[in-house]
């Protein structure tokens, strides 16, 4: 079985450590685990890098088309190695979720990201795809949203990421390897919905 987790981000340095970019983070960190690279590839308009076990396909995929056209990527991936719209799940960033806070959905709507509402779009206005929520705080005040989800983690935040990133690691491989239980999203949800920081 074929699953594509895709991290939603803006490619280039000057994006790299920013809020926007969690969900690259997330997918640089589930590479790792997997000791695969995430190699350019200009036909997806991706970072791609593919994971085998003996019992999935997992095909990573870092979208460098910027945020607001992650879906050209998404949809292009999914032609070609024939995902199922139940098999993606996209990581992303959210300014509603306190910073370190995890949440997954089995659906829903785009909440105002730009990239999820791209890839709903390019899937025919289709949103039954999971998404997990990595919450980077809200904009504090007087200060413009735009301006907040493009700016730097404070040290004390870059200093707990890590665990943040594990924990939603883990989020997406437990959603994979439970693909098969009708209780899949249920299971994901009550295990990983929360605050990772009251955990570590």
């Amino acid at each position: 079985m074929t699953h594509l987790i895709v991290g939603l981000g803006n490619p280039g340095k000057k994006y790299e450590k920013t809020r926007h970019n969690v969900g690259f983070l997330a997918l640089d960190h589930l590479a790792e685990r997997f000791t695969v690279p995430l190699k350019p590839d200009k036909n997806f308009q991706a970072n791609v890098g593919i994971a085998k076990s003996p019992d999935f396909r997992l095909i990573l995929a870092q979208p460098t088309t910027y945020m607001n056209l992650s879906g050209v990527a998404v949809s292009h991936l999914m032609r070609y190695y024939k995902v199922a719209t139940e098999n993606l799940l996209v990581i992303v960033d959210d300014v509603a979720l306190p910073f370190g806070t995890l949440r997954f959905r089995p659906s829903g709507s785009d909440g105002g990201q730009k990239g999820l509402r791209s890839i709903a779009t390019h899937l025919n206005d289709n949103t039954d795809f999971s998404r997990l929520r990595l919450g980077v705080g809200a904009a504090p005040e007087q200060m413009d949203l735009s301006d907040h989800v493009l700016s730097q983690f404070s040290n004390n935040e870059w200093t707990q990421l890590p665990n943040v990133l594990s924990t939603a690691c883990e989020a997406a491989l437990f959603w994979v390897s439970h693909s098969a239980d009708d209780n899949q999203a249920e299971m994901t949800m009550s295990r990983f919905n929360g605050s990772v920081l009251e955990i570590f």
